[in-house]
């Protein structure tokens, strides 16, 4: 038997029974993106200069007091919080935008100084400025003869 009469018979052998319409139906839902994720998620750039660590982001938005920066080692998390502009509810015929509460962590490329890293947030963009640790410092070891 060829292979499109084999496809045939099977489409008219489902035709000729009566199936249960659950039999087709979809069992497992399929989570839609914006209500099950708690957090959105950033997009960021790091560039490396000279002495610093370059961290940049755009979170439009997004107002200063709902940010929070924090450096632990050598991992930096950003997060906040970006509020609807449009109070009112009404049906979206398309909708891209996250509003929500948003995070990000990234690890550093290099060792930082993290006590002296500093933020700026300016026209919904970002940018932290850290100061790498001097690699090149000599640190002198004391031998001792025994």
């Amino acid at each position: 038997m060829s292979q499109s009469s084999e496809s045939k018979n099977f489409f008219l052998e489902l035709e000729s029974r009566e199936l249960d319409k659950t039999f087709f139906e979809k069992t497992e839902e399929v989570p839609d993106w914006h209500n099950s994720h708690q957090e959105g998620e950033l997009a960021v750039d790091v560039l490396s200069k000279n002495k610093f660590i370059v961290v940049v982001s755009t979170m439009a938005g997004a107002v200063t007091e709902d940010i929070e920066v924090n450096i632990h080692n050598d991992l930096l998390t950003i997060r906040g919080r970006r509020k609807n502009p449009i109070s009112d509810k009404g049906s979206y015929h398309h909708q891209e935008c996250y509003w929500g509460a948003f995070s990000r962590s990234i690890v550093l490329p290099v060792d930082v100084k993290a006590d002296l890293a500093y933020a700026e947030y300016k026209n919904g963009v970002l940018k932290i400025t850290i100061p790498k640790k001097d690699e090149d410092r000599k640190i002198p070891v004391n031998i001792i003869e025994s």
